[in-house]
């Protein structure tokens, strides 16, 4: 298939599939919340700047499983599969092949410290959900990293237009350290439901806990409602 061909059919499926979410995405706690918890102008999505309990900082601190793993361009690569009709292995070319999002969003940890106004560059991971097809079976996301971690996010949430897997932050290669080549950012979710090195999506017919979710915290993880924990 030729790439413009390919693109356009990306964009068709991309809109086919919002249209099937978006009532579900627009009545999500991050964006519907009629008494978010936070202080501050309203964001970009309507919530409070600062949701509660957070404190802002300049600096982007490094939180992992203790394991950094290296993973050559030419050795990358991401599994989509489970509850689709077309499950996908892209290399790294077929993952920069994809239509490429920059957006600015807010970073907020469960350990109380956001940062905001961060500038990404990579691909919605609609735009995958769209190329692969989730059956209508499918609920929710397992999302796992080369480091072994694993994260669920409900469809509802991960197909949000900022929800996006980065490859560039501040027009830079993201950088090891931070979950390079590749990682998941959920900016209206806590940062954990981002996998760091993330080498496999596979979507649910239901849900499942991941790393963290099995260790007490919360399945759904909405900052401004400080819902850290189960």
């Amino acid at each position: 298939m030729e790439e413009p061909e390919k693109l356009q059919r990306v964009v068709e499926a991309r809109m086919k599939l919002k249209a099937r979410f978006e009532e579900k995405m627009k009545a999500t706690p991050s964006v519907a919340d009629n008494r978010p918890m936070g202080k501050g102008n309203p964001n970009r999505h309507g919530m409070p700047v600062v949701p509660v309990g957070q404190v802002i900082t300049k600096k982007w601190p490094v939180l992992d499983l203790g394991i950094q793993p290296t993973i050559p361009l030419d050795k990358w690569r991401l599994i989509v599969d489970g509850e689709v009709e077309h499950p996908l292995v892209l290399t790294w070319d077929d993952f920069m092949a994809l239509p490429q999002t920059d957006d600015t969003s807010d970073f907020h940890c469960v350990t109380t410290w956001s940062k905001l106004d961060m500038k990404w560059k990579g691909v919605r991971l609609m735009d995958i959900a769209a190329l692969a097809q989730p059956k209508d079976t499918a609920t929710h996301l397992m999302c796992y990293g080369y480091d072994e971690y694993t994260t669920n996010v409900a469809l509802e949430e991960a197909l949000k237009p900022d929800v996006l897997l980065v490859h560039t932050f501040e027009g830079q290669p993201l950088p090891k350290e931070h979950g390079g080549p590749v990682r998941m950012i959920t900016p209206q979710l806590y940062a954990w439901k981002g996998s760091k090195w993330i080498s496999r999506i596979e979507f649910l017919a239901g849900n499942r806990l991941g790393f963290w979710e099995e260790r007490g915290y919360s399945n759904t993880a909405y900052p401004w409602r400080n819902d850290r924990y189960s």
